[in-house]
């Protein structure tokens, strides 16, 4: 091999590179055992309308282990997400010693069954949180059975949309566990729409009844307190001095 130069250059590269991958692979492990390139901040990119700089503090140190290179995001995003509000969030490293954090809050849309700590986003997740007074307030109250928000969401959506062209609001929507479905004004008055039926949907049946509303029933001296729509044909009312439908 020693009167064949061309394999001594050979070999001396392969030398060279196998060199230069232990350096680097030494550097690689010191970087990441170093106690040296700390992270020093922690930056949210946007204000946190309902979650407490009390819970960040709580849930976050423990998740900073390690320096800027070893320390695990996935774990820093993990122990955020466990805070009532957060539903999103995503980090990055940002030399040499910071970590931005972007955080999703869950927007509310409604509150969620019988306890009052559960809340419907605007995506249909139901979450546990409590929100102010002043915005507890505001939000309707939906319920329905397990892994139907989305669905008792949607229709609060439509629901709420037809009874706007007539002047009303919704405040509260229910879909029972035989999938009936039931709604309640903002002026006391309860909605029974009952179940899809194939010949007389629940849209069809309800938009019958908005399109007279303001001639039929706004007009009467005495508001029904129930309306029942579960006619294919017509619905009944009830007033609270009778004890039985119109």
């Amino acid at each position: 091999m020693w009167n064949k130069p061309h394999l001594l250059n050979a070999l001396a590269d392969l030398l060279i590179l196998v060199a230069a991958a232990a350096l680097l692979a030494a550097s690689a492990v010191w970087l990441v055992r170093v106690p040296a390139l700390p992270v020093l901040l922690v930056v949210f990119a946007e204000p946190l309308p309902h979650t407490r700089q009390a819970e960040v503090e709580q849930v976050l140190p423990p998740a900073l282990k390690g320096n800027f290179f070893s320390l695990n995001l996935e774990t820093v995003r993990g122990a955020l997400e466990t805070l009532p509000w957060v539903r999103k969030v995503e980090v990055r490293r940002i030399w040499p010693a910071r970590l931005e954090v972007k955080v999703e809050e869950h927007r509310p849309a409604a509150r969620w069954g019988e306890e009052r700590s559960e809340l419907v986003d605007i995506y249909g997740e139901v979450f546990a949180a409590l929100p102010s007074a002043a915005e507890l307030a505001t939000l309707p109250l939906l319920y329905g059975p397990p892994g139907t928000a989305p669905e008792v969401l949607k229709r609060y959506s439509e629901f709420s949309d037809r009874f706007q062209t007539v002047g009303e609001g919704l405040v509260q929507v229910t879909l029972s566990p035989r999938l009936a479905w039931q709604i309640k004004l903002t002026n006391g008055m309860q909605i029974e729409m009952g179940r899809e039926q194939p010949k007389a949907p629940v849209g069809v049946r309800l938009q019958r009844f908005i399109e007279v509303y303001s001639t039929t029933v706004a007009k009467q001296a005495v508001r029904p307190t129930v309306v029942d729509l579960r006619y294919p044909n017509g619905f009944a009312m009830r007033v609270a001095s009778e004890g039985k439908g119109k």
